[in-house]
């Protein structure tokens, strides 16, 4: 190759500086030339790793993405694809990693920031989801899909206001996008703003009629407003457009618990196995080698009961237990599996059972976590005939609401209630009123369906009353701040410890005249020891409620819902009229 004369304005270059300058100059371009021929190889095995991605391949796209690596570190397509493989084998920091990498080579791939955003999204790292699809709508602003994602993330972290005016706005920036209107929709929903929501999916439908994920949403906001009849209907319409396998099976889910809640007994119970699915996001495996009790006759069997769904409904589903207990008879064993706070109250309430806990873990594999649910007592000399996960035998033992038969089902230790009677008679007479107002795990979508203490300062003033807390988790400072606001004292049993001990927790219930709690594990157990109990609802009728007024599972139960959804300053003054006049009689 020739030697190049100075640029001007810089000094000459001697015979051999020349000489150099070109050798460097060929090492370049060679260089050059040979990332050209890196790129065009890892670029192939790009293109194979997608084919293998399109034929449901994915450990073949996985492996293919990966070499395309190993020969070009510096192709931002070769990490895009390895790290949607990672994510989808359940790799989440790996694949975040990865992601960040592709990110890196090149910050411009809109597909990459929707992605990444999606990754951060799933990993709880919301502020970085955000960035994210800000970035994208930046590079796209015509595009939904940031506006999408950037609302949802912003409601699920709280800022509901923002979420609606980001979707607001790209709505009218593309008023003809059906997934902009059902998002706006959701958000409204997820607010406790389910009427509301209803005008915003009927427009998604109506632009995209054959969506399924509209109709499924429409069904909730449905269900949450009380109209099971149309939300069913809705569920269905759903079930007719609705292709992905994890879309029916969320369907499915959502439409058992509604058919129960419309007092279809049968029909939902039997639908509600759909959760038994291994399939299921919320599949639970029980390491148990028995088979799955479908009503067969169990005379003289050894049958195995395990708790399912959190505490409340454990207590809840349990109802039912002393009609297995006949159906072993003497020469059978009922085994029942609850969570060990539970265990020495239910022994108490089955004494001709086997009571013990069960055992939660998580295996983290090449195919995501797993949840398993390990039953020691229950197994270590052999499996049981069958088992069943607690909400089972529903499907053939509560077929209506006639085999309901409210009697109490829990028996509390009579020592602890002997105990708290006295404690509590040194506080002087009066009505003794529970009270619970939520859930210990409150996130963002849960909170709609809570009142917050400070709101129930009508009812806390009610005369003559003593309420006595039964809230359990840190609640120190709700009380503290209800008290100070309203001028008023709520009880406490000092050194109790509501969440830990339920032993605690079912002897004071059985000491107070009533009590009055959100649908919680408190009020479960209040119930469940046969003190009336008035359950506190958002809106609309609870799956709980069986297609009733009330709760059928306890003896004496009453619902109080506010005329809109949520509106616990319009509730609590009706309840506090009704609660003096209930006290006075």
């Amino acid at each position: 190759m020739a030697n190049v004369a100075p640029a001007a304005g810089m000094l000459g270059l001697t015979g051999v500086d020349a000489k150099l300058e070109a050798l460097a100059k060929l090492e370049a371009l060679s260089e050059e030339l040979g990332a050209e021929l890196a790129r065009g190889k890892s670029d192939r095995y790009i293109r194979r790793a997608v084919r293998a991605w399109r034929r449901g391949d994915l450990a073949g796209a996985g492996r293919a993405a990966m070499r395309a690596t190993e020969i070009d570190d510096t192709n931002p397509r070769a990490y895009h694809i390895l790290a949607m493989y990672l994510e989808r084998m359940g790799h989440m920091h790996k694949a975040l990693v990865t992601y960040e990498r592709a990110f890196e080579l090149d910050p411009n791939d809109p597909e990459l920031l929707i992605n990444l955003g999606l990754m951060a999204w799933n990993l709880k790292f919301r502020d970085g989801a955000a960035k994210m699809f800000r970035l994208y709508i930046a590079a796209n602003p015509d595009s939904p899909l940031g506006y999408n994602n950037l609302g949802t993330v912003q409601s699920e972290m709280g800022d509901r206001d923002a979420a609606i005016e980001t979707l607001k706005n790209a709505i009218y920036r593309m008023p003809n996008q059906s997934i902009l209107w059902n998002s706006l929709a959701t958000v409204l929903a997820e607010s406790g703003r389910a009427e509301e929501s209803l005008v915003f999916y009927s427009e998604a439908i109506r632009l995209e009629p054959t969506f399924a994920r509209f109709y499924h949403n429409l069904g909730y906001a449905l269900q949450h407003l009380g109209r099971l009849d149309e939300a069913n209907a809705a569920y269905d319409k759903a079930l007719e457009y609705v292709v992905d396998p994890a879309e029916i099976r969320e369907t499915n889910h959502s439409r058992s618990l509604c058919l129960i809640g419309m007092g279809k007994l049968e029909e939902g119970f039997r639908a509600h196995e759909c959760r038994r699915d291994e399939q299921f996001r919320a599949y639970v495996h029980h390491m148990v080698e028995a088979p799955h009790w479908t009503g067969e006759p169990v005379e003289g069997k050894r049958v195995l009961i395990v708790g399912e769904q959190g505490l409340g409904d454990e207590i809840m589903f349990s109802e039912y237990l002393s009609d297995v207990q006949r159906l072993v008879g003497p020469a059978g064993k009922l085994q029942i599996a609850v969570d060990p706070r539970l265990v020495s109250l239910f022994q108490r309430s089955y004494p001709e059972a086997e009571v013990g806990s069960y055992e939660d873990r998580i295996l983290r594999d090449k195919d995501g976590d797993k949840h398993l649910r390990f039953i020691p007592f229950a197994t270590k000399d052999g499996q049981p005939d069958y088992y069943a996960w607690m909400a089972s035998p529903l499907g053939w033992l509560r077929k209506d609401l006639a085999a309901f038969r409210g009697e109490p089902f829990l028996k509390p230790d009579p020592k602890r209630v002997e105990e708290i009677r006295e404690r509590l008679a040194a506080g002087g007479p009066g009505f003794k009123v529970g009270i619970c107002w939520r859930s210990m795990f409150i996130d963002v979508k849960r909170a709609k369906y809570f009142s917050a203490l400070n709101s129930w300062g009508a009812l806390l003033k009610t005369p003559g009353i003593r309420f006595i807390n039964l809230q359990y988790g840190d609640c120190a400072e709700e009380m503290k701040r209800a008290e100070e606001q309203h001028g008023v004292k709520i009880e406490e049993i000092e050194g109790l410890d509501l969440k830990n001990d339920l032993e605690g927790d079912a002897a004071l219930s059985a000491n107070i005249d009533l009590m009055i709690s959100a649908p919680t594990a408190s009020a479960a157990i209040a119930a469940a020891a046969g003190t009336e109990t008035w359950f506190l609802l958002a809106g609309g009728r609870s799956w709980p409620q069986l297609g009733t007024d009330y709760y059928p599972w306890y003896r004496k139960t009453r619902t109080f819902s506010p005329a809109s959804f949520g509106d616990w300053d319009e509730l609590m003054p009706r309840l506090a009229e009704v609660l003096k006049g209930h006290a006075a009689k």
